[in-house]
């Protein structure tokens, strides 16, 4: 199974990308790099640039049927950068209308308010989008991380760095699952 790890070509939290895909990796399944741009992609360690990435597709190359399940790591730049790019907002939105696991982390889920598709599901994020989250038809909890099956699809999502056990742990479960 391949699995899309969506993120903008600046900004990515590099814990929040690199410990979700090793354990996509060690699940055995094989993540691809998705930014709206090609080349790499820089990442940071909070304020402070980090390691760059390989880009594996664009998102013009990029069709949510090739992947099982898609993931938003976080970091303050990198969802609010995608979120502005309606490619990136169409092809999120895409994982929920096929019904496929989406998986979001820190301050990822203002992906999932651009996509319109928090309305009536219950998250978790940083704590400084909870306002957001319920201005967006969401409930809100502050939670390492919490499993939402109440649409179409299964939606994972945790707080911060310090929730990656617990969040990678979920992903690679529900992927075990097949997301539900």
């Amino acid at each position: 199974m391949q699995i899309a790890f969506l993120v903008a070509s600046e900004g990515v939290e590099q814990v929040e990308l690199t410990e979700p895909w090793q354990a996509v990796v060690d699940a055995g399944a094989v993540p691809h790099l998705v930014s709206p741009s090609g080349g790499s992609v820089q990442a940071f360690h909070h304020l402070d640039k980090a390691d760059s990435f390989t880009v594996n597709r664009t998102l013009d190359e990029a069709r949510v049927e090739d992947y099982g399940a898609l993931v938003l790591p976080g970091g303050v730049a990198n969802p609010d950068a995608l979120r502005l790019d309606e490619r990136a907002v169409a092809f999120t939105r895409g994982f929920f209308d096929a019904g496929k696991p989406v998986a979001a982390i820190c301050h990822a889920p203002w992906m999932l308010i651009e996509a319109d598709v928090v309305r009536g599901r219950t998250l978790t994020s940083w704590p400084s989008l909870a306002t957001d989250i319920r201005n967006a038809g969401g409930s809100w909890v502050d939670e390492r991380v919490k499993i939402c099956t109440s649409g179409k699809n299964t939606l994972v999502t945790s707080r911060k760095p310090d929730d990656l056990k617990a969040f990678c742990a979920t992903l690679v479960n529900e992927l075990d699952d097949g997301g539900r």
